[in-house]
């Protein structure tokens, strides 16, 4: 359900904006999509795992907030990084 230590930091090295960017919206959207990757596979086989749902949800409704922030920053970005992480918006 969590990601492991590698695969966090080649995403941040991959949606970095400058070296060293850890806190951009673009590596934390990035993480919380992984995130929200692994804890669906889960949920498939544990449907009935309802606390984990609900950590599913605050996941999704925060990546959504970040992904709204981008949006009414600079809408170019926003649908770069929506296509680079093939989110259907």
């Amino acid at each position: 359900m969590s990601i492991i230590a590698q695969r966090k930091q080649d995403l941040i090295q991959e949606y970095a904006r400058t070296q060293g960017d850890t806190g951009s919206p673009e590596v934390q959207i990035a993480i919380l999509s992984e995130r929200i990757r692994n804890m669906t596979e889960h949920m498939s086989l544990h449907k009935k795992d309802f606390h984990s749902r609900r950590g599913l949800l605050i996941m999704v409704s925060k990546r959504r907030k970040l992904l709204d922030y981008i949006k009414r920053k600079d809408v170019a970005r926003y649908e770069d990084l929506i296509k680079r992480l093939g989110l259907r918006r």
